[in-house]
């Protein structure tokens, strides 16, 4: 048993070490965020909240949608093996704390993580039953509607966004780590398709 089959958050828990670890990869302005929430909701999973050196964004809350933190501090944290996985990308570190990780899936629990090409790799050399799905935009137009659709990047960085996203979906192809791409064009059918398909694996 694990979170797929729960009817709420409290009753998530399975045998011990029986926990699902589900990554969401995708370009910017893909919906990563929405997917992730919505998925926790449906499962019920729990969200990895991850460690990032950027500054926060005018909608964003410290300790649920990142633990904002000095560079600094993260270099100690790394330094010290704390991270499950890292990256520096777009000028700024992003790593996922290891502890929350381990106790979710040792206690049975389903947790979500919302990480890079780069990361997915990392996790899977250490979890290779991670199950991995990357979101593809509908179209670049709504990609890039998206993205300006945040207000919170210079001219500069949507567009460096947007030259990198073809690049990181050639790479998620070719690197043989996700499980399934998906066209996040309804985020609701999105999310089904994620269920299904963890579903399907569980009943194999």
């Amino acid at each position: 048993m694990n979170g797929l089959q729960a009817t709420n958050p409290k009753s998530s828990a399975g045998p011990r070490g029986s926990g699902l670890l589900v990554i969401i990869s995708g370009p910017s302005g893909v919906g990563k965020s929405t997917i992730c929430s919505r998925l926790c909701e449906r499962l019920p999973a729990e969200f990895s909240v991850s460690y990032t050196t950027r500054p926060i964004r005018p909608n964003e809350v410290d300790g649920s949608s990142y633990r904002f933190v000095s560079q600094a501090e993260f270099d100690r944290l790394h330094a010290s093996g704390g991270m499950l996985e890292s990256a520096h990308v777009y000028g700024h570190s992003y790593g996922t704390p290891l502890e929350p990780v381990q106790q979710a899936l040792a206690d049975g629990r389903t947790i979500v993580l919302e990480i890079d090409i780069h990361g997915t790799v990392q996790v899977r050399r250490r979890y290779p039953a991670a199950r991995t799905f990357f979101l593809l935009p509908p179209t670049p137009d709504e990609q890039r509607r998206r993205i300006e659709g945040r207000r919170t990047d210079a001219a500069q960085t949507i567009a460096e966004r947007l030259k990198l996203a073809d690049g990181e979906i050639r790479f998620a192809n070719e690197s043989g780590c996700y499980d399934r791409f998906i066209v996040n064009d309804d985020v609701d059918r999105s999310v089904t398709e994620i269920i299904e398909s963890l579903r399907q694996e569980q009943a194999r």
